[in-house]
């Protein structure tokens, strides 16, 4: 079964929206898992954008805040990342992560797997 397979991703200008979806396999129900979205611009570290606890507290990276919103749905066991005003600086590899507990770690902690991510592209 799939499992961390993300999609959504593509090319905007800025300004643009994309909203990026990830496949979680069944055996891991998204509600009983802190979930994220982590990214990783070329040439720079992987870092942690957005979280969703099992009770569906969120957290957002300051560069995110106010523009990007995280999501799940239970009953199709997927997470979403809904992304607004985006702007070159959000160009990057996308990827959905799962922590192995329901509640979640720092945006900076190593999750315990993650996808291989969606290119998310932003032009000026």
């Amino acid at each position: 079964q799939e499992d961390l397979v993300e999609s959504g991703g593509g090319s905007v200008q800025a300004g643009g929206s994309l909203r990026l979806s990830c496949v979680v396999s069944t055996r891991y129900p998204v509600r009983d898992y802190c979930m994220g979205w982590l990214r990783q611009a070329p040439g720079k570290e992987r870092e942690g954008v957005a979280t969703i606890s099992g009770i569906g507290a969120t957290n957002y990276t300051d560069a995110v805040k106010g523009r990007f919103t995280i999501s799940r749905d239970n009953s199709k066991n997927t997470l979403h990342l809904q992304m607004n005003n985006l702007s070159p600086e959000d160009t990057a590899i996308y990827s959905c992560a799962r922590w192995n507990g329901g509640g979640c770690p720092p945006l900076s902690a190593v999750f315990h797997k993650w996808g291989q991510g969606t290119q998310v592209t932003v032009s000026a």
